[in-house]
């Protein structure tokens, strides 16, 4: 098979010569040396530019015009390393850790040279336009059947990880407008349980978990979502102002975030950081059941008709645990309330209660 054919226009200056030195030691390709005496000939240049399979230019920007005038071989593939394409809509961007800029470049006949000032330019703003460009971007149309709400029923649910059994032929049914509470040893399976009806475990499993008769992984995300608010214990603050980590930039009635968070005791909270945005630092600085209530106020905002709740209340002193428990079961909607702590005179505000041992779920 033949060796790729490499021709350097312009060997003689400082780039040519860098290039020269890269590639004259490799037995993979044959490198075209024109006669010193005749590189100033165009048509002895034309000759050797339309031989090779590859032209590096390494010419000023006006010679490197005229070099490509000079190409009549369709497949010879060229990249200029002067200014004089740089810009032109017709050659490609040579810099290759651009998104998808590698693909485009192994396929052109037409290669520009970035520059050294521009690539570090671009290197570092490329990337937070490409970011906005995706955060801007509008959502794809999601595949998945319409949320119809109704019962979320477990049928025999069983769940490993390698050889450990996680849940072991779970089953249960939980009612709209119901309180239920699950509780039991840590490591039991409570929160695996609650990530799978709230779609966020990655384990499969075998059994389904239905919500008003139809498996929940085959809903549409944002409408099931809009029915079901999973809560967990470690909430996830956003680097924004807090009213934006409460509202998520949905249509939330004003009335309604003022009644969530005057009941919720984040008042102060909001005005003290009014119309900032959250720091990294900031976030460290708020205690656990701060970042707790917000999320709880994030979840009520919504009002879903199913809440999940993983130990949402772990964090708070007794007073604003009971505060935030109850304000949740007397919501008009299912409540599944994975807990340790529960608290003692809320009892009666509970439909059920079950137990989760070694993976085993039973009514308590």
């Amino acid at each position: 098979m033949a060796k790729p054919k490499v021709y350097i226009d312009g060997q003689e200056g400082t780039t040519g010569l860098q290039i020269y030195d890269r590639l004259g030691a490799r037995e993979d390709i044959e490198l075209l040396l024109i006669d010193p005496a005749k590189r100033k000939e165009t048509a002895e240049r034309k000759k050797f530019l339309n031989e090779a399979d590859l032209v590096f230019l390494c010419l000023p920007d006006g010679a490197a015009v005229e070099a490509v005038s000079l190409i009549e071989n369709e497949n010879t593939r060229v990249i200029d390393c002067s200014t004089a394409h740089r810009t032109d809509p017709d050659w490609v961007y040579g810099f290759p850790e651009l998104r998808g800029q590698r693909e485009r470049i192994a396929g052109a006949k037409r290669v520009a040279n970035p520059g050294c000032y521009a690539t570090g330019f671009l290197a570092l703003v490329r990337p937070l336009v490409e970011r906005y460009e995706d955060i801007t971007r509008p959502a794809p149309a999601e595949e998945g059947r319409p949320c119809e709400g109704g019962p979320i029923r477990v049928e025999h649910v069983s769940c490993r990880a390698g050889e450990l059994e996680i849940l072991k032929d779970v089953s249960c049914t939980f009612r709209p407008g119901k309180n239920y509470m699950i509780s039991g040893p840590s490591g039991s399976g409570k929160s695996t349980l609650l990530s799978l009806i709230a779609r966020t475990g990655e384990l499969p499993y075998e059994g389904a978990v239905r919500l008003g008769g139809g498996e929940v992984s085959a809903i549409a995300p944002d409408a099931y979502y809009k029915k079901v608010c999973p809560v967990f214990q470690e909430p996830c603050l956003f680097y924004a102002t807090l009213e934006e980590n409460i509202l998520l930039g949905r249509d939330i009635p004003a009335e309604r975030y003022r009644e969530v968070v005057e009941k919720l005791n984040l008042g102060y909270l909001l005005e003290r950081y009014r119309g900032q945005d959250l720091t990294p630092e900031t976030v460290e600085s708020l205690s656990g059941g701060e970042r707790q209530r917000v999320a709880v106020a994030r979840a009520l905002a919504g009002r879903a008709e199913v809440y999940l709740l993983d130990e949402v209340t772990s964090a708070l002193d007794p007073e604003n645990a009971r505060l935030v428990e109850e304000l949740l079961l007397r919501e008009d909607a299912c409540v599944i309330h994975v807990c340790h702590k529960p608290v003692p005179d809320l009892d009666r505000l509970y439909d059920g209660r079950f137990v989760m041992e070694a993976g085993r779920l039973s009514p308590a």
